[in-house]
């Protein structure tokens, strides 16, 4: 009787790379050549970052630009205020305003709201001999005005002194528009008179008389 003995050999366990052992079998040179911390950038993203920073010429002219809107900003800042208001302040009015506060040429002013044309005009002047009640009866019973009034008085030590005094008339019996106007524009054109000691809210006579404007000046 004969026995057969066949040998079989025994295949070897084969293993699943892990995903790092796949990568460092993949580019063996990064892992010998890169550091671990810090990637190098590719070519593309290096040529990207020049591109996006702008040239000094560039740099150069957005300077010029914001420096050119600093001076136009300053040299229009009177009208761009005066837009923001809503109206345009005259010239003459800041020039009569002038002669009265220094050269005392006006006994008062009276300015008016052109509404078609915006802005702020002179309407009456006061001579110097005027007294308070032409100054009074100048100002409109039904209209909004702004006036100015030179006031002289004499303290209790016997000294002449004098005051400007700033009158805002909105009557009652005016139109709601025009009282809107005036009072939205009146902060804007007391800046341009600059000298204003006294200022007064009036809405009938007895508000902006002799008495009230004496108790002020003390």
């Amino acid at each position: 009787m004969t026995v057969t003995v066949r040998l079989v050999k025994e295949r070897p366990q084969t293993r699943i790379p892990n995903v790092k052992e796949r990568k460092q079998k993949r580019s063996p040179k990064l892992r010998l050549f890169s550091s671990p911390t810090k990637k190098k950038r590719s070519r593309k993203k290096r040529d990207y970052l020049y591109h996006v920073q702008p040239p000094h010429s560039l740099l150069a002219l957005d300077s010029l630009i914001s420096f050119a809107y600093v001076i136009f900003f300053y040299q229009n800042r009177e009208k761009m205020a005066n837009a923001a208001s809503g109206m345009a302040v005259h010239d003459d009015c800041k020039l009569k305003f002038l002669e009265l506060k220094a050269k005392r040429t006006h006994r008062f002013i009276v300015f008016k709201i052109e509404e078609k044309q915006k802005q702020v005009i002179v309407e009456k002047l006061g001579k110097p001999t005027d007294s308070y009640e032409d100054f009074t009866a100048s100002l409109p019973a039904n209209e909004c005005r702004y006036a100015v009034y030179d006031f002289d008085y004499v303290t209790d030590e016997n000294c002449q002194k004098s005051r400007i005094v700033f009158v805002a008339w909105s009557p009652d019996t005016s139109r709601v528009r025009s009282k809107m106007i005036y009072a939205s524009s009146k902060d804007r054109f007391k800046r341009e008179l600059d000298g204003i000691q006294i200022e007064l809210q009036a809405t009938d006579p007895t508000e902006m008389g002799l008495d009230v404007i004496r108790s002020r000046s003390y």
